[in-house]
């Protein structure tokens, strides 16, 4: 499962250098999540309805280039199970024009019923996420 979307970085997510402040990069990791899932035919509402929540329990970010305010960016977000009770979201975020790297980097979540207690991901999860570890 894969999905790519194009955004502006915005005047409020710039820093005193000019460039993107690097909490951001997290900020645009979950909305490339948000739309890789809605793309899918399962947006977090529902599947929350459904009783499956995936909270980030883990997360890893490389900053490997700059974008300042304006600059369009494209950003691909593909998601895959890993283990029994885990997706992770890798993301690789660069400008639309030339390609040049600014960030990339994944997250990890738990698969989780609305207790967070973890739970193995339900058939209709399953069928969205390629397995990408042993069982």
């Amino acid at each position: 499962m894969e999905h790519t979307v194009l955004f502006r970085v915005r005047y409020s997510e710039t820093d005193q250098m000019g460039t993107f402040y690097n909490s951001r990069a997290l900020e645009w990791f979950e909305c490339g999540r948000t739309e890789l899932l809605r793309s899918a035919g399962l947006p977090y509402a529902e599947m929350e309805r459904r009783g499956a929540f995936l909270p980030v329990v883990e997360s890893h970010v490389e900053y490997r280039g700059r974008a300042r305010y304006d600059d369009l960016l494209k950003m691909t977000s593909k998601g895959s199970l890993v283990g029994r009770v885990r997706v992770r979201v890798d993301v690789d975020i660069v400008q639309s024009e030339g390609g040049a790297p600014v960030a990339r980097g994944y997250t990890i979540h738990a698969v989780t019923d609305s207790s967070g207690k973890p739970i193995r991901p339900p058939p209709w999860m399953t069928s969205l996420f390629p397995n990408n570890s042993p069982r």
